[in-house]
């Protein structure tokens, strides 16, 4: 940013006297600046579960997915019920409800986007089996939801309509058990943590972000993409004002011209609401440390590392190609944890240096900026990254980070978990009938 008047030595420097120096469109030129990853540390082992379609998942969770927010008490009950009856579903990770408002009166991208996010999380690695559930008169009609998912396992994924059942509960109840039966003895097996993909995310973001959290996640980023993993970054709005960085880093022309597309429609996004695009940075932001928008776009960067971007995507596109990949979804902690998961990732990992308890539909590790937040929210954070400034090394504490990382692949559970926050958000931006 700039200064709105002359700032004396020794004057704080924050929003009060400063202001951005983004603008709306901008212009890119492609100037490519990347090299090869340095020599990393070995893969780790991890205990997986390998589907027999070839993915492989950190949980065998059982899911119920509700089509349209009409069934979610139906949904509810169903969930409830079998829980009693199966001493909560014994021998596996849980059974869950990830319910919404969506699914009716939704047109155009709306009614898509909740759709291909519902398909996303049927087909997700870290649910054992899946119950969807409709109600029968929704735009989000079973059958087409059924027609354009793809290849699925019918032992594994059951559909119900429950204004076609006498006795929706119990019919739902006999679904889940069935359900439960094929996917509780499922057992994990060796495997590498490189096979996991892994989503980066911040949210509550301080001063330390981009000195602490946010660089130790880079570093693992690099640490696993020389490995042949995956990674992916998301939150756009918060790429305003580092997005050349990034750019720079994309591996040809035509990623290039992809991530400027992604940039440039989330800014006419903004415009077409009537709204500036530089308006990010929340109270907690500000009060934590944060001037700008392009001072919290540096520090979010960060997460991404020095590895080369191989792809962007859509929202609610899945992540086909190992690297670092940048996906399309806001900065809302809520809606992007869940772009994250949709898009396929085993965990989200997400730095927060003024603290959240939120937690997404896949385990989501919450790493503080500073060490007052890690031992003021132990039921919230999952790692402190704030020792890096109290003379930890960064390369220790990577190693640290990376044992943890082990851990919660091998089913230890994050606080999120624990606390059993586990929740869905998807995008919105048209009208509701």
């Amino acid at each position: 940013g700039y200064a709105l008047a002359d700032i004396a030595a020794g004057v704080h420097v924050h929003a009060h006297n400063t202001r951005t120096n983004l603008s709306d469109l901008d212009q890119y030129r492609y100037q490519p600046d990347f090299q090869d990853l340095p020599a990393q540390a070995a893969d780790r082992e991890v205990q997986i579960y390998r589907r027999a379609n070839g993915d492989v998942g950190v949980r065998n969770e059982l899911w119920i997915l509700p089509t349209v927010g009409c069934v979610n008490g139906i949904a509810r009950q169903i969930q409830n019920r079998f829980l009693k009856e199966t001493n909560n579903a014994e021998g596996t990770d849980g059974v869950f409800l990830f319910s919404h408002t969506y699914g009716c009166s939704q047109l155009g991208d709306d009614h898509i986007n909740t759709r291909t996010m519902l398909q996303n999380m049927v087909r997700h690695p870290n649910a054992g089996a899946v119950l969807v559930i409709g109600l029968g008169c929704e735009n989000n009609q079973v059958a087409a939801f059924r027609e354009t998912l793809g290849d699925i396992d019918p032992e594994r994924v059951h559909f119900m309509i429950c204004q076609q059942q006498d006795d929706e509960i119990e019919a739902g109840i006999e679904h889940l058990h069935q359900l439960y039966n094929v996917m509780r003895n499922d057992k994990r097996e060796p495997g590498k943590l490189s096979e996991l993909k892994f989503g980066l995310e911040c949210g509550g973001s301080d001063g330390l972000s981009g000195i602490t959290a946010n660089p130790m996640l880079g570093r693992f980023s690099d640490y696993v993409i020389a490995n042949g993993g995956t990674t992916v970054l998301t939150e756009v709005p918060e790429m305003f004002g580092a997005e050349q960085l990034l750019m720079d880093h994309c591996r040809d022309e035509a990623t290039f011209e992809k991530l400027v597309t992604m940039v440039n429609d989330f800014k006419q996004y903004f415009i077409a609401h009537d709204q500036p695009i530089y308006e990010n940075p929340s109270p907690g932001n500000k009060a934590g440390g944060i001037t700008t928008l392009e001072d919290k776009s540096l520090g979010c960067t960060q997460k991404a590392g020095s590895s080369v971007v191989v792809d962007v995507l859509r929202y609610g596109e899945r992540l086909k190609t190992p690297g670092l990949n940048l996906l399309s979804a806001p900065g809302n902690d809520a809606v992007a944890t869940s772009a994250l998961a949709g898009a396929g990732c085993h965990m989200v990992l997400f730095s927060t240096g003024r603290g959240t308890p939120y937690g997404g539909f896949v385990p989501t590790v919450k790493i503080a900026t500073n060490s007052e937040l890690a031992a003021k929210k132990k039921h919230w954070i999952d790692f402190d990254a704030g020792q890096l400034i109290h003379g930890k090394a960064m390369p220790q504490l990577l190693e640290e980070f990376i044992d943890t990382i082990v851990e919660f692949a091998n089913g230890k559970q994050t606080c999120n978990e624990r606390n059993d926050f586990r929740e869905l958000a998807i995008f919105k931006s048209g009208v509701t009938l």
